[in-house]
């Protein structure tokens, strides 16, 4: 999953979108922001399009919110997508990009064939670990759009989901590798605009630390990170 969310992330900032991943405020591991009560968001601004993710969300629930947003940057409309308790969005717009999303990760068609064309019911869910879970990202939500699983049905699956996914987060550790963290909290994109700008005098040290919330020393590493020299 975590490689898949890379090379997702990657491609779109390829293409020139901003992307910001961030789980806690600031740098403070111990202030992390709820999913339940901090949306994610994309700006369809023109020069600078951006989506933000929040990284304390599961990673599948990560995953349909990148395809999500990207949805809303096709069609030019900002959004603040919180997916409150997974009820239908309010909008048709909502609800479109919430169904280009599924069909992006899973398609219906490979999904009718994995199934052999016939599965109806829970069949259609995902049993952690098994062909349908190594093939496809989010494909609860897809059972449920493709019509093979019923609401009850879904939701009994997204909770047993959800609880094992809490279990999972539980038992990793707090560390991990901080640089690793800020190319995805910053953003490769951004951050590498901040650090080019600052080196060419075209931007105060003082403002590219205020930027990226690092400073001095930190800020050169992370300017190591991305490729420019230092010193």
């Amino acid at each position: 999953m975590d490689r898949s969310l890379d090379a997702l992330r990657q491609r779109i900032e390829g293409v020139g979108v901003l992307i910001v991943v961030n789980g806690v405020v600031g740098n403070n591991v111990y202030r992390k922001l709820s999913p339940d009560e901090f949306p994610r968001f994309v700006l369809c601004d023109p020069y600078a399009p951006l989506v933000f993710i929040n990284g304390a969300d599961f990673k599948s629930a990560q995953m349909f919110t990148f395809a999500h947003e990207l949805a809303h940057l096709w069609i030019g409309q900002d959004g603040v997508s919180n997916f409150e308790a997974l009820q239908p969005p309010p909008n048709r717009v909502e609800q479109w990009c919430n169904a280009v999303a599924a069909e992006f990760l899973v398609p219906d068609r490979e999904l009718q064939e994995m199934l052999g064309g016939g599965a109806t019911g829970g069949r259609a869910l995902p049993v952690p670990g098994g062909p349908l879970q190594s093939q496809f990202v989010g494909c609860g939500a897809a059972g449920v759009g493709s019509g093979l699983a019923s609401r009850n049905e879904f939701f009994d699956f997204y909770n047993i989901y959800r609880e094992d996914e809490r279990r999972k987060q539980a038992r990793q550790s707090a560390g991990g590798n901080f640089w690793n963290t800020q190319n995805v909290r910053v953003g490769l994109r951004f951050g590498s605009a901040v650090v080019r700008a600052a080196k060419e005098g075209r931007l105060l040290y003082r403002e590219a630390y205020q930027l990226t919330g690092l400073h001095g020393k930190t800020f050169d590493r992370f300017a190591e990170t991305l490729g420019f020299r230092t010193g």
